[in-house]
């Protein structure tokens, strides 16, 4: 029998190659080994003057790890003189943990963030959640929470949200219900049941040719936020699947969300001005 070939670790190699510009703390123990969140900073130091900052959770529906899916992201806000956190939540594959445990985990993380906002560099009154399908389901729960957790004084709460390929619906029925320990879990926890009042702006950027999250929910969510008197952003991206803003996967529409995220977040007076050239096309 010949030997096994032993295989470099690529995807380990490559992970670290993207965070090899951050700096990686412990924010959760948990029972199968620490959470971690990878803050990339401006010029790599912590600023003088308390900025704004962002916080990324990864796609994947809570099943893999994927720290990284935003480190280009994070590298071009810490430019703009931004905080910019790449988060690790528990996930299924790893920690045979459920979505109402990335949503403690999220939050844990926000509010962690916040208490130790001097320490980072940043405003606690400028938190900017991103998020991606499962991620931005995470960001949408901070933000929604009618009795949000506090921790001396700090709640995971923020002053915007950026959600790519969103994922807004798990009502009995949906796709993503199934991931939830009952059907009464899987509608209490969807944010289509969670609309009220007073939430912060969100900008969605969506495939039109998404066939995991599809836009039509995204586009009923802003229709009922809008009737509510919340200020909510929708700009749909042509021939664009579910990872269309993935640097690997389109290097177009990676560049093109990054307008349209720092002209959103310039409009909310979160970042400076930008230089681009032309605003994106709300609807």
């Amino acid at each position: 029998m010949s030997a096994l070939i032993q295989l470099p670790a690529f995807g380990e190699n490559r992970d670290r190659e993207l965070l090899k510009d951050s700096t990686t703390f412990c924010y959760k123990e948990t029972d199968k080994g620490p959470l971690h969140a990878h803050a990339f900073f401006p010029q790599c130091s912590v600023p003088e003057e308390p900025t704004t900052l962002l916080i990324f959770f990864h796609g994947g529906f809570w099943d893999a790890a994927a720290a990284t899916q935003f480190a280009t992201q994070c590298l071009h806000f810490a430019e703009r003189n931004c905080v910019c956190i790449a988060a690790e939540t528990r996930v299924s594959s790893r920690h045979q943990s459920s979505p109402a445990d990335a949503i403690e985990d999220a939050q844990d993380l926000i509010i962690a963030a916040k208490i130790n906002h001097q320490t980072l560099g940043i405003d606690p009154q400028k938190v900017v959640l991103v998020g991606a399908a499962g991620g931005a389901f995470l960001a949408l729960h901070a933000a929604m929470s009618k009795h949000p957790r506090t921790d001396q004084g700090f709640d995971p709460r923020p002053q915007a949200l950026v959600l790519f390929s969103a994922l807004v619906d798990t009502t009995p029925g949906t796709d993503q219900a199934k991931r939830f320990a009952s059907n009464s879990q899987a509608k209490s926890l969807s944010p289509s049941k969670m609309m009220r009042r007073k939430l912060p702006p969100m900008l969605f950027l969506h495939g039109k040719n998404d066939r995991i999250t599809p836009l039509e929910p995204v586009h009923s969510f802003r229709r009922w936020m809008k009737w509510k008197g919340n200020k909510v952003d929708v700009i749909e991206y042509e021939a664009a699947d579910h990872r269309f803003f993935n640097f690997n996967c389109n290097p177009v529409h990676h560049d093109l969300t990054l307008r349209a995220m720092e002209a959103f977040l310039h409009r909310h007076k979160l970042v400076a001005a930008s230089q681009t050239e032309e605003e994106p096309v709300w609807t």
